[in-house]
C-alpha cells in the first residue's frame, strides 16, 4: 500500500480526530478553516486510504475490572518464523490483550496485556504462551504506570 500525500488540511484533521474523534464534523472543519462537506470528503478519503483506520474508546482497564497492565516479551523459536503474523492475530484476539507489536531485535513480539490480577496473568502466559511450541520465551514486565498519547501531530 503506497502512502497518500497528506497536506496541511490533512494533518490537522488527523490531529483534530487523534484528541477527539468525537468531535463534530463542524468543529473538525472549523479547525481546520474549510467547509464541513469537504471535511466529510477528506475524513472519507483518509479512511479509503487507511490513513485513518478507524475510530476507538479509550477504555481506563483499571476501571474496567483489570488493574494489572504487563508488557510481555515473546521470543520465537526458528521454525515458527513463517507464523509470526499469524501468531500475531491470534494474540490480538484474545481477552486482555491491548496490543501485539512485531519487533525486529532479541524479541519476535511485544505483548501489552491487561490482567484482573496477578493469577490471571500467571494464567495468561502459562495458557497462551508458554504452553504454545513455537514460543521459545517470554519475560513478563509489570508496568506501573502508563500515559497515552493524546494528538497526532
Amino acid at each position: 500500500m503506497v502512502a497518500p500525500a497528506l497536506d496541511d488540511v490533512d494533518r490537522v484533521l488527523l490531529a483534530g480526530l487523534s484528541a477527539d474523534a468525537r468531535q463534530t464534523n463542524n468543529a473538525l472543519a472549523a479547525k481546520a478553516g474549510i467547509a464541513p462537506s469537504t471535511c466529510l470528503g477528506r475524513i472519507r478519503a483518509l479512511r479509503e486510504s487507511g490513513v485513518v483506520r478507524g475510530f476507538h474508546a479509550d477504555i481506563d482497564p483499571s476501571l474496567a475490572g483489570r488493574p494489572l497492565q504487563a508488557m510481555i516479551a515473546v521470543r520465537m523459536h526458528g521454525h515458527a518464523r513463517g507464523r509470526l503474523e499469524v501468531f500475531m492475530r491470534q494474540l490480538a484476539g484474545l481477552p486482555g490483550v491491548l496490543n501485539v507489536f512485531l519487533l525486529g531485535g532479541g524479541h519476535d513480539f511485544f505483548v501489552h496485556v491487561a490482567a484482573a490480577g496477578t493469577d490471571g496473568l500467571n494464567a495468561f502466559v502459562i495458557e497462551h504462551l508458554s504452553s504454545n511450541p513455537d514460543v521459545a520465551l517470554t519475560e513478563t514486565n509489570l508496568i506501573f504506570q502508563h500515559a497515552r498519547a493524546t494528538r497526532w501531530t
